[in-house]
């Protein structure tokens, strides 16, 4: 009997044989570079932030919000605040309403002292998290970075009403107290 396969059955077998071959083929560089388009390690962005870790603010519209906030709290524990800021922002867009989101895109445009866009995202911030001791504290802060001490302190102290025991409130205090003091004009 001869080869009773129609003209379409060939073509699909010729086709699945040439992905079987093409899926196991792998170009490589043979001069052992590898393209990518990471900067090299060792170099800065304008914010003066390390550029390792970067690539995931090109990832990380595959991730869900809270993936881009962890992701953006390592960065900016990391002192990486430009990358921070671009991966907090990233997380507002993919979860408009994620309040701790805003606040750290307000927290990070304070370390880069962009104020204009600090003001607008504690805005924002403000109207999803409400007065929360948290959000006195970081807006207190903001203002003792600007240097309008008495605005930092109003801050502080209406975080320190509401949570008295906390720490991080009581060494802004003290942080406050002592910028005052050092203060000679």
């Amino acid at each position: 009997m001869g080869d009773k396969m129609t003209r379409p059955m060939r073509l699909a077998a010729a086709a699945s044989v040439l992905v079987v071959v093409l899926s196991g083929c792998q170009t490589a560089d043979t001069t052992g570079v590898v393209r990518t388009n990471e900067p090299a390690k060792g170099e800065f962005t304008a914010f003066g932030d390390a550029f390792d870790g970067l690539k995931t603010v090109s990832d990380v519209e595959y991730y869900a919000s809270d993936q881009a906030v962890a992701e953006a709290k390592n960065q900016f524990r990391a002192e990486n605040y430009g990358n921070a800021g671009a991966l907090f922002y990233k997380a507002t867009q993919l979860a408009p309403n994620d309040g701790g989101a805003w606040m750290g895109l307000a927290a990070c445009s304070d370390r880069i002292r962009r104020f204009d866009l600090s003001d607008r995202a504690y805005a924002r911030a403000f109207k999803l998290v409400g007065a929360t001791p948290e959000y006195y504290n970081n807006v207190g802060y903001s203002y003792l970075l600007r240097g309008k001490l008495q605005d930092a302190r109003s801050n502080f102290l209406k975080a320190y009403e509401l949570a008295p025991n906390d720490p991080t409130v009581a060494n802004n205090l003290q942080l406050l107290s002592s910028s005052v003091q050092n203060v000679e004009r």
